[in-house]
C-alpha cells in the first residue's frame, strides 16, 4: 500500500485538476488509478471526475485539444501531447434495462453520489492533493483485506449491469483477491444475467480474467460462470479420468493447466482452457483405466465453435486452435523432429506449443510428469540451437529459390513448388547438405 495514501498523479492529470478547481469546480482522479497506486501499482489510465458540466469543460480548456467522447453520460477526453485524460461529470445512473447501460443519466454536484454508483469498492476511491484520499465505501480496507466487494447491494449492482459478475471474477484473478461472501453469492444466483452481454464484452473480461494470477482459484470456485459462458465444458466438470497419469476431473486438469502457465499469451491461454474439451465424447475404458484416444481433434472441433461464437480475433482462434490440435503431439527430441515441425508450424507457435505441453503436463498426476517434463526441455534446447544456428527448416532457408529451379527449364508452376518441397524434406531429413551445389545437381535428378 501506498504510504500516508500519498498518490503521484501525472503533471498531465495534475494540470487538469488544478484548472478545474481554479476556476471553482472539484476534480479528482477517480477509479482504477487509485486503486493500482493503492497497491502501488502503476496504472495503465487516469480517469478525472468533476462537478464542473462538459460544456464548462470545454470552456475550461479552450484552445486545447478536445474529444467528445461520450456527451450524454458527461464525459470528454483532453488530450495532453498524445495523451488522453477521460474527464466526466458527478452523475447518478437511471434504470439499466439493457442490462449493461444506463438509460440515462443526471449529472450532480456530490462525489459521493458519484462513488455510490460504481461496481466495487476498490473502485469507488477518489483523489486529489488538496482533499487526499475520498473513500465513503471503504475500498482501501478492501484493498487491505485483499477482497472484492461490491458497492451497495450486490443483486443491484449486477442487475444493472451482468458484465460486473465477470468483472468481479476478473478482479479476482488479476489480483488474486478472494470475493466477499455476499457478492460471491449473488453471482451464483445471477449469473444467467450474462446472457444479455455481448460476446466482445465477454471475451475481453474472460481473456483479462485467464491471464491473472489468481486464476485457478476463480476456475475451480465459479465453474458454473465458466461453463454458462462456455456450455461445451459442462460435461468436463465432475468427470473422473480413471486414469494413472490423473489425479483431477477433466475440469479441474484444465483449470491447473491454465493456472501453470504464467504467461501473458492469451492463445496459449484460451488453448490451455479448451484443450481437452473433447475429451468427454472420447472417453473409453479397459482393464487399465480410462481412455481419451484421438481427444484433440474433437477438442479442436468443438473450440472452432467456441472461440467463433466469443469473437476471438482471427489471429488468437488460428493459434489457440492449433494449439489444441497438436496439444497431445508426439514429438521427438530430435533436430530433425525438430526442423520438420518448425517447418510445419513455424517458431512462434512452436513456442507456443511448448508452454501448452509444460503447463500441461505439470496437471498431471505427480510422479508421472518426469520423463515428459525433461522431453520438452530438450525440445526446447534443441529448438534454440537449431534457431541460433540458423538450421534449414523452411524455404526460405533453402540455398536455391525458385529462380534456380526456372533455370533450369522447368515451367513456372506447380511442379517448381514441388521440387522445392522436395529438397526442403531431403535437407530437414539430413539427406541432403543445405549448399547451393549439391541442392541444384539434384535438382537435376530430379527433373530428369
Amino acid at each position: 500500500m501506498v504510504q500516508n495514501n500519498k498518490i503521484n498523479i501525472p503533471i498531465g492529470a495534475k494540470i487538469i485538476i488544478d484548472a478545474l478547481t481554479a476556476a471553482g469546480f472539484e476534480a479528482y482522479v477517480v477509479g482504477g488509478c487509485v486503486r493500482d497506486s493503492l497497491l502501488g501499482l502503476v496504472p495503465h489510465d487516469w480517469d478525472i471526475c468533476t462537478s464542473a458540466t462538459p460544456e464548462q469543460v470545454s470552456v475550461c480548456f479552450q484552445g486545447q485539444r478536445i474529444i467528445e467522447t461520450g456527451l450524454k453520460h458527461g464525459t470528454v477526453t483532453i488530450m495532453d501531447g498524445r495523451v488522453g485524460y477521460e474527464v466526466t461529470t458527478f452523475r447518478t445512473d437511471s434504470t439499466y434495462s439493457d442490462n449493461r447501460h444506463p438509460d440515462g443519466v443526471r449529472f450532480t454536484f456530490s462525489l459521493e453520489e458519484d462513488l455510490a454508483r460504481r461496481d466495487f469498492t476498490v473502485n469507488a476511491m477518489a483523489y486529489n492533493d488538496e482533499a487526499g484520499l475520498i473513500d465513503p465505501f471503504g475500498g482501501q480496507e478492501s484493498l487491505e483485506r485483499r477482497l472484492i466487494s461490491c458497492v451497495g447491494a450486490p443483486a443491484d449492482r449486477f442487475c444493472e449491469d451482468a458484465l460486473r459478475i465477470l468483472r468481479a471474477l476478473r478482479f479476482s484473478a488479476t489480483y488474486d483477491f478472494d470475493i466477499d461472501a455476499v457478492t460471491s453469492e449473488a453471482i451464483h444466483t445471477l449469473f444467467s444475467r450474462l446472457e444479455y452481454i455481448s460476446a466482445e464484452r465477454i471475451c475481453s473480461e474472460l481473456s483479462r480474467l485467464l491471464v491473472g494470477s489468481g486464476v485457478l482459484r476463480v476456475l475451480l470456485e465459479y465453474n458454473d460462470v465458466i461453463t454458462n459462458i462456455i456450455p461445451e465444458l459442462k460435461p468436463c466438470v465432475g468427470f473422473e479420468q480413471k486414469n494413472r497419469f490423473h489425479q483431477y476431473t477433466i475440469y479441474d486438469h484444465i483449470a491447473h493447466a491454465v493456472a501453470n502457465y504464467s504467461g501473458q499469451d492469451v492463445s496459449v491461454k484460451a488453448a490451455l482452457l479448451l484443450h481437452d474439451i473433447g475429451k468427454p465424447q472420447c472417453y473409453s475404458e479397459d482393464e487399465k483405466g480410462g481412455h481419451f484416444y484421438g481427444h484433440a481433434e474433437p477438442s479442436y472441433e468443438i473450440s472452432k465453435g467456441v472461440l467463433t461464437r466469443l469473437r476471438f480475433d482471427g489471429q488468437t482462434r488460428r493459434e489457440a486452435l492449433d494449439l489444441i490440435l497438436y496439444h497431445d503431439a508426439d514429438i521427438a527430441p530430435t533436430s530433425k523432429a525438430v526442423r520438420r515441425w518448425l517447418g510445419k508450424i513455424g517458431e512462434t507457435r512452436f513456442r507456443q506449443l511448448l508452454d501448452v505441453k509444460m503447463a500441461d503436463i505439470n496437471a498431471h498426476r505427480e510422479n508421472t510428469q518426469e520423463s515428459r517434463i525433461e522431453r520438452c526441455r530438450s525440445l526446447r534446447t534443441i529448438l534454440d540451437d537449431v534457431i541460433t544456428q540458423e538450421q534449414c527448416f523452411s524455404l526460405k532457408h533453402l540455398a536455391i529459390s525458385g529462380k534456380d529451379i526456372l533455370a533450369l527449364g522447368v515451367p513456372q508452376g506447380r511442379e517448381v513448388g514441388v521440387i522445392l518441397h522436395e529438397l526442403l524434406d531431403e535437407v530437414i531429413a539430413g539427406e541432403l547438405g543445405n549448399e547451393r551445389d549439391v541442392l541444384l545437381d539434384r535438382a537435376k535428378q530430379m527433373i530428369s
